[in-house]
């Protein structure tokens, strides 16, 4: 069994968003919205094979969302910021679940998303983004679209 490393920002990451991003988000939306917006954005980035949206199981207690390359599962209702985080995880992982988790490529990614499609700029986020104890790289790239990976 392959072992993950320590995804070592996720807490950091979680209370950052909550502070930082949550408040200035458009409110919800409703589960039928995913899947044309997660297809608009994959293009919007020049991407092809958009990840496939599917509900969260009933069951999940405690995730909120989750996504991989090759899925995205969100909740009935979701805030519209969630979207941008679970694009960021599909964004930095790969079909054989290569991952950083929350780490600097996640970090980077998503920060492009939130300045591209929520007008937030990135250098305004990197005060407290240095302040919490996060790293990112600005100038992260898709996971796949390395040399010897597909997309």
């Amino acid at each position: 069994m392959m072992r993950r490393p320590a995804d070592r920002q996720r807490a950091r990451v979680y209370a950052w968003e909550d502070a930082e991003v949550a408040p200035r988000g458009g409110g919800t939306q409703p589960f039928g919205r995913a899947q044309p917006m997660v297809d608009a954005i994959w293009r919007d980035l020049g991407l092809r094979h958009p990840p496939a949206v599917e509900p969260l199981p009933r069951q999940s207690r405690r995730l909120q969302a989750d996504a991989n390359r090759l899925r995205l599962r969100l909740p009935p209702e979701w805030p519209d910021w969630l979207l941008l985080h679970e694009l960021a995880h599909a964004l930095s992982s790969t079909a054989e679940g290569h991952s950083d988790g929350h780490g600097p490529r996640f970090m980077g990614l998503y920060l492009q998303l939130l300045e591209r499609y929520m007008r937030l700029p990135a250098a305004a986020l990197a005060p407290s983004l240095r302040a919490a104890g996060i790293a990112w790289d600005p100038a992260a790239r898709p996971l796949f679209l390395e040399p010897g990976r597909g997309d």
